[in-house]
């Protein structure tokens, strides 16, 4: 570390790769939370939650997620929603607002593959209108998407999944394409924390 009365920098090859993952997820917030909904070749249901997640094409309409290794107790495995996307080419990704978020949290556990996460998060699945993964009932906003690609990324795996079908609970709709955002309430992630978002403001042009 070097520092002066401007500023402290961080040189990524002299700092652990941890420490460079605390800065990172830190500084680069709010994030959007995927609660990614998959099914295994066997049909048990997996969901979890993953906050590297963007918009990465609006045609065709592109979503991507990155999704880590497996756990400390599972190192060197890969996380049971890759594994599923791999297998089946499909996903949803479920939007998480406030009143979701304590299931969302239990959906995070590191449990065995044959967990329906489902049940174990105390959430209701909707079938698929153009996939076979089902969504979760309770969802503001989810996104029926069909793999485009995945990308090994160090680490990583980045995730691209073409959306094929959005489903909106009214209550979150406010016409003409546009989102009632205060009306759903959107959790984001933090550094190890939550937020909502506060009375939204715009800036002149």
């Amino acid at each position: 570390m070097m520092s002066d009365r401007d500023t402290i920098t961080f040189h990524t090859n002299e700092i652990s790769e941890f420490h460079m993952y605390k800065l990172m997820i830190g500084s680069v917030v709010p994030r959007p939370i995927a609660w990614v909904s998959t099914i295994s070749k066997g049909g048990v249901l997996n969901l979890a939650p993953f906050s590297f997640f963007t918009i990465a094409s609006r045609q065709p309409p592109t979503l991507m997620i990155s999704i880590g290794p497996g756990v400390e107790e599972r190192k060197g495995t890969e996380k049971d929603t890759l594994t599923n996307i791999r297998e089946t080419k499909e996903f949803v990704i479920n939007m998480v607002s406030r009143p979701l978020g304590e299931a969302m949290i239990r959906s995070a556990a590191n449990v065995d593959a044959g967990i329906n996460e489902f049940e174990l998060a105390g959430v209701t699945p909707r079938p698929g209108t153009r996939v076979q993964v089902p969504a979760v009932r309770q969802a503001p906003i989810a996104f029926e998407l069909s793999l485009n690609q995945i990308i090994p990324l160090g680490s990583d795996h980045v995730v691209l999944g073409t959306v094929e079908c959005v489903h909106i609970d009214p209550a979150a709709y406010a016409g003409d394409f546009k989102l009632a955002i205060e009306s759903w309430e959107p959790l984001a992630s933090l550094a190890g924390d939550f937020a909502t978002i506060s009375r939204p403001f715009t800036f002149e042009r």
